[in-house]
This record gives C-alpha cells, sequence and structure tokens, in this order.
C-alpha cells in the first residue's frame, strides 16, 4: 500500500474578531495534513487539522514545514505508535495523529471511537465563548447569548471584577467557565477569585502564567480552577495535580488524539476533572475531539460557532448541542 502525504493551509474568516488576553484575530489560520492511499479499486483519505500557536513557538510555516518533513516516513508506513515517539507534542503531531487515525478508520471501515478503545460518542452541551472587552460590550455580548446554557468568558488582568459581573448581568442564568489566558498576577488573583464567587463562576482556567503558577498550590481555591497553557501531555501530569483541580485536553496541545486519550484516563486516575478543549478552528479540528466530550466534565469545542463560515460537510450544531461527526468529515 503507497501512501501519500499532502499539506494545506487554510484560512477561514472569525464572526468579528476573537479576542483575549494576547490580542485579537479576524480569521482562523488551519494546517491540513492529508494522507491519501488506493487499495484496490479504493482511494482512501485521512485527514487531520491543527491550528499552530505562537504562544508555544509554532508558526503556520514552521508547522507545516514540520508535518511536510515526514512524507517520507508516512510513506513507509508511519503508525500513531510510531509517530508518538518521532516527533513532539504539538500542532504538526495532532494533524499527523488525527489524519493516520481517519485513514485508519476507513480502510478498518472500523469507527475511530472504537478503535481508540472508548464508547460511542454523543451529543454534548459546548461552552460558547465570550471574547474579551470593556465591560460594556462583554455585557452586551453576554446578553445576546444568553440562551446558551454555559458560556465561557475571556478574562484579561487589571478590570476583571467588573467583566466578570457585567457578564453576570448579562445572562443571569448561564452557568459560567472563566479563562485568564494567564493574565492575572500575585496580587490580585485572590480579588479575582473572589469577584469570580460573586458571579457563581464554575471553572476558572488557567489564571496564571505557566511559570508562575506554583502558588495555586498555597491559596484557597473556592472555585475549582483548570490547568491549560500548565499542561500539554502526561509528562506534566505530576507537576499540575499538586496545583490544579482539573486539566484541559486541546489535541493541538497534546499532539494529536491517541495522547489526548491517554493522558484523560491518567488524568482521572490522578482525581482530576476533564474540560475537552479547542483552538478556533473548523468541523474537522473539534471531530476527533467529540470522542472524549462524553467522557468530560466540561466541553469547550465551539470552534466552528465563532466563524463566519465551516468547512463543508462539518458538524452539526443545535444551539450549543454539538453532535458527533459523520464518517464523511472524519472518523
Amino acid at each position: 500500500m503507497s501512501r501519500r502525504l499532502s499539506v494545506a493551509v487554510e484560512r477561514f474568516p472569525i464572526a468579528g474578531a476573537f479576542t483575549i488576553a494576547r490580542g485579537s484575530r479576524t480569521e482562523a489560520v488551519v494546517v491540513v495534513a492529508s494522507i491519501a492511499c488506493e487499495e484496490g479499486e479504493r482511494a482512501l483519505a485521512g485527514r487531520g487539522e491543527c491550528v499552530p500557536y505562537a504562544r508555544y513557538g509554532e508558526t503556520v510555516e514552521s508547522v507545516a514545514e514540520m508535518i511536510a518533513g515526514e512524507a517520507e516516513a508516512v510513506a513507509a508506513g508511519l503508525t500513531r505508535t510510531d509517530l508518538l515517539a518521532r516527533m513532539p507534542a504539538g500542532a504538526a503531531r495532532n494533524a499527523l495523529d488525527c489524519a493516520l487515525f481517519d485513514l485508519e478508520a476507513k480502510r478498518a471501515g472500523r469507527p475511530a471511537w472504537e478503535i481508540a478503545g472508548l464508547s460511542a460518542p454523543a451529543p454534548a452541551t459546548t461552552a460558547y465563548t465570550l471574547s474579551l472587552g470593556d465591560p460594556e460590550s462583554m455585557e452586551a455580548a453576554a446578553r445576546a447569548a444568553a440562551h446558551r446554557p454555559l458560556l465561557k468568558v475571556k478574562l484579561g488582568g487589571a478590570g476583571d471584577p467588573a467583566r466578570i459581573a457585567a457578564v453576570r448581568r448579562g445572562a443571569p442564568d448561564a452557568r459560567l467557565i472563566v479563562d485568564a489566558n494567564e493574565a492575572w498576577r500575585a496580587e490580585t488573583i485572590e480579588a479575582n477569585l473572589a469577584a469570580c464567587l460573586e458571579a457563581g463562576v464554575g471553572l476558572i482556567e488557567q489564571p496564571l502564567p505557566a511559570e508562575a503558577d506554583d502558588l495555586l498550590a498555597t491559596i484557597a481555591r473556592p472555585i475549582p480552577i483548570c490547568a491549560d497553557e500548565s499542561l500539554h501531555d502526561r509528562a506534566g501530569l505530576d507537576r499540575v495535580a499538586e496545583r490544579y483541580d482539573a486539566v484541559n485536553i486541546k489535541l493541538d496541545k497534546t499532539g494529536g488524539l491517541t495522547e489526548a486519550v491517554m493522558l484523560a484516563h491518567e488524568a482521572r486516575a490522578r482525581g482530576l476533572s476533564l474540560m475537552v478543549g479547542c483552538m478556533v478552528g473548523t468541523s474537522l479540528a473539534m471531530a476527533p475531539a467529540m470522542l472524549l466530550a462524553h467522557h468530560a466534565d466540561w466541553v469547550d469545542l465551539d470552534g466552528p460557532l465563532l466563524l463566519a463560515r465551516d468547512r463543508e460537510p462539518g458538524l452539526r450544531f443545535e444551539g450549543s448541542t454539538i453532535h458527533p461527526p459523520d464518517p464523511e468529515l472524519w472518523g
């Protein structure tokens, strides 16, 4: 069986802008790995999408180059197990791992969830993200999204108590998650925690910089704290288990679904709660993560909802309910 790897960079406009503590974007730039092969009269292809992230030293160009560099290995029969040892965790490995998973499922005529040793995926309620802004604009955004059961609120440091109070006014009945993207500091964390407690926030993601999160082991945590930037794969679990109550599993951090499944099992074994999250990408990036959604306590796979247009075919959304992927999309 001859296998051919191709790499494509694709751009999808964001509906408005997506703003977090590190900046603002108006488009999602994704890298897609495709692995094609022929078996008799069947022409098959597996695909995987990733989103390079500058926070982790990645660029679109560097990630595309890393993927393309594996063409010979793919042609020679590279497996997902080989890939774990061959490439570091990150966006490039994610695209390849998901493409290999998709191709394996298509060749075997079996669903990817079964190959992964998981139970069949089911519809899940995803968080819907509100971008960082001033309190007035965030209250208006919350009011417009108040019909959604779970909102994820991007915070940014100074002024966050006013922002979270404004969001709660705009969406009095929604469950709230906040994500500070490392913007809080030692001198502000207790006041910000108090403001979140007052607003009824259920989870706080990555309040402190990853290199300064040792403080979390020494202070009271009245709201569960979730590691995002502080955890990529299983190698970091021992460290975060002392400081966090939950972990955010993103395939672009773990380097694919293969590692993500093992990370989920080991995190649970340490008593950590699970969030399944995403970068801002298309349905192709969300589809593999959907295999973990019903094993998670929180699901944040709203990437396609933030785009002005998704790829076709895409995942099916009914409000904030996200449905498992059809085989035509992935898996």
